[in-house]
């Protein structure tokens, strides 16, 4: 069963940038859209960023013009770009296949302070 570990949340200020980079224990890339969610405390996860095989991106309204989705197939990675980050971007984020049928990984915790 393939494993999805997300790393590179943190603590950030306002406007600050952050980038999350997201591995598979084996190749699932080349062969799936793939996608990074987020889910807020009281909140449902979410779609912010999807690429798919073609290297298509979109985004949800929220973030678009300032994350950036990304996918190196070589090395089974895909990554979020964060850029001017706001408090309500906070929340866990995760990748996984769009739509997801992966198992989720734990997540990367990503906190913007004011």
């Amino acid at each position: 069963q393939v494993q999805l570990v997300e790393s590179g949340g943190g603590l950030v200020q306002v406007g600050g940038s952050l980038r999350l980079s997201c591995t598979a224990s084996r190749s699932i890339f080349s062969f799936y859209d793939m996608g990074w969610y987020r889910q807020a405390p009281g909140k449902q996860r979410e779609l912010v960023a999807g690429i798919t095989l073609s290297d298509s991106t979109n985004y949800v309204d929220s973030v678009k013009g300032r994350f950036t989705i990304s996918r190196d197939n070589t090395k089974n990675t895909v990554y979020l770009q964060m850029n001017s980050l706001k408090p309500e971007d906070t929340a866990v984020y995760y990748c996984n296949t769009n739509p997801p049928f992966a198992p989720w990984g734990q997540g990367t915790q990503v906190t913007v302070s004011s």
